[in-house]
């Protein structure tokens, strides 16, 4: 849409930060910003930069308000939405004057909130509150709101119904994957983590509105849809079915389109066997489970607020190999946790040389601000942490390459991603396994006596490998 003759044009640069959940609200942003008038370009054609920022953990922070100072100095005006905008509010503002905060509850009104910012209208940046409070504790009485049935906008972005009414998505990037979100939030109370707080009580999406999703999403040319959220095991419970996972994964993997449903963040605690069977023996859903242990140690575990010790995690992980031997498991960990002791640190090292995971995380700890863990008198030395940190990332990384070597000979159903550069052998294309979720867990090379294209399912027999990334020979015909 142009702008008034001599006014700054509506033009906004979008910049995401941090995890998949954030991808998709940058979407829904988009959307709602191109449904009132706004024209999405590059940093260098913006007249407004929108960083969506990530308030997970310290180097997430650091890494946020890095990109607002780097886009302010450009000399375009600079807004923050996302978690950290979210979770320190007017303390932020008072910190960096350089960019506007804008809250979750803004969303709604995006267009027009970004319309002060080009104008140089200052709003009053939101006080920072735990979110937690705004729906009832008992997940049964939270009412969703009511579904929007006509879309005002029929443009390029997705509508869909969210908390809060009809909610459009644009996507803003190509490819095969995208992100679906199931819900937000976490009723969980770990001691380490904040995200409950600025993200609120755990809310699902309904069915109708995740299927409506993903045909738009097939309809995009996507073929893997990723199930995002901050504890997908919780899903259905505040709708009355905690079974509702169940039923919702093979309509989602039958959606005309749709190669693969890749479910991630599984709560161990919550996993049930009758989730296990569904995601090991349903045609279309991935063998894999994104599973949060974040340490082995009972002790460790009990102080992290958390369920689970070295035996009862590998009890679980032998009840997902009865159902699926070659199922892809993924986790990560906190190394460093106040009070950990050597013993501690020993029994974590003894569950993953017996665990078998595809890929693993490794994390230090740090304080974040407003949890339990952080008042704790035990903690240990940042130099003691880092030290820590390598050794397990050392041993985690020699365990992943053995792992993926101990594939070889498997056949396995590979996404292709793209074709491999001019310099790679003619034949060779990229993608993915069910064990391999995008970004974090390695990729597969394969070779193909008969062209691939992005989205391609192909059948292929692992030849080799190197750390965690395969190399596999396409079974002919080659491809579907």
């Amino acid at each position: 849409m142009s702008s008034p003759s001599g006014s700054a044009p509506r033009t906004v640069s979008l910049v995401t930060l941090g995890c998949a959940r954030n991808e998709v609200d940058s979407e829904e942003l988009a959307a709602r910003l191109t449904a009132s008038g706004w024209d999405l370009t590059s940093s260098d054609e913006a007249s407004v930069v929108l960083v969506n920022t990530c308030g997970f953990i310290q180097a997430a922070k650091q890494e946020s308000i890095d990109e607002l100072l780097s886009a302010a100095e450009s000399g375009v005006k600079v807004a923050a939405v996302g978690c950290l905008a979210e979770r320190y509010g007017a303390e932020l503002a008072g910190e960096l004057p350089e960019a506007q905060i804008l809250s979750f509850d803004d969303y709604g009104d995006i267009g027009a909130r970004l319309d002060d910012v080009l104008a140089g209208r200052r709003r009053p940046a939101h006080t920072a509150r735990d979110r937690r409070k705004l729906l009832p504790i008992t997940p049964t009485e939270r009412q969703p709101h009511p579904a929007d049935p006509a879309s005002p906008w029929d443009g390029p972005g997705a509508p869909w119904i969210g908390p809060g009414g009809g909610v459009f998505r644009r996507r803003l990037s190509a490819g095969v994957v995208a992100p679906l979100k199931i819900a937000s939030g976490c009723d969980r109370r770990c001691s380490f983590c904040a995200i409950p707080s600025f993200r609120g009580a755990f809310v699902s999406r309904r069915p109708p509105d995740l299927l409506a999703e993903a045909r738009w999403l097939a309809g995009q040319g996507v073929r893997e849809l990723i199930l995002v959220s901050e504890n997908s095991t919780s899903y259905g419970k505040d709708l009355g079915n905690l079974r509702l996972l169940e039923e919702v994964l093979p309509e989602l993997a039958a959606t005309d389109g749709i190669e693969r449903v890749r479910i991630s963040y599984l709560q161990p605690a919550e996993l049930r066997p009758g989730l296990i069977e569904v995601i090991a023996s349903t045609p279309g859903v991935a063998d894999y489970f994104d599973l949060s242990f974040q340490h082995a140690s009972g002790r460790v575990l009990r102080a992290m607020r958390r369920f689970g010790d070295r035996e009862r995690f590998l009890g679980l992980l032998d009840q997902i190999r009865q159902v699926s031997p070659g199922a892809g498991v993924r986790s990560n960990f906190i190394v460093g946790f106040p009070g950990e002791t050597a013993e501690d640190l020993r029994e974590l090292e003894l569950f993953l040389g017996a665990a078998g995971l595809d890929a693993i995380g490794i994390f230090g700890y740090s304080d974040e601000d407003g949890t339990e863990a952080a008042t704790r008198p035990d903690k240990l030395a940042e130099a003691e942490i880092a030290r820590r940190v390598e050794d397990v990332a050392d041993l985690a990384e020699e365990l992943m390459a053995q792992r993926a070597a101990d594939r070889k000979g498997e056949i396995l159903d590979v996404l292709i991603d793209e074709e491999v550069d001019g310099s790679a052998p003619d034949g060779a294309y990229t993608g993915r396994a069910a064990h391999q979720a995008p970004e974090v867990d390695g990729v597969t090379t394969v070779r193909s006596t008969l062209p691939l294209a992005p989205g391609n399912l192909v059948r292929a027999v692992v030849t080799g490998s190197d750390g965690v990334d395969l190399t596999a020979d396409a079974i002919l015909p080659g491809r579907r």
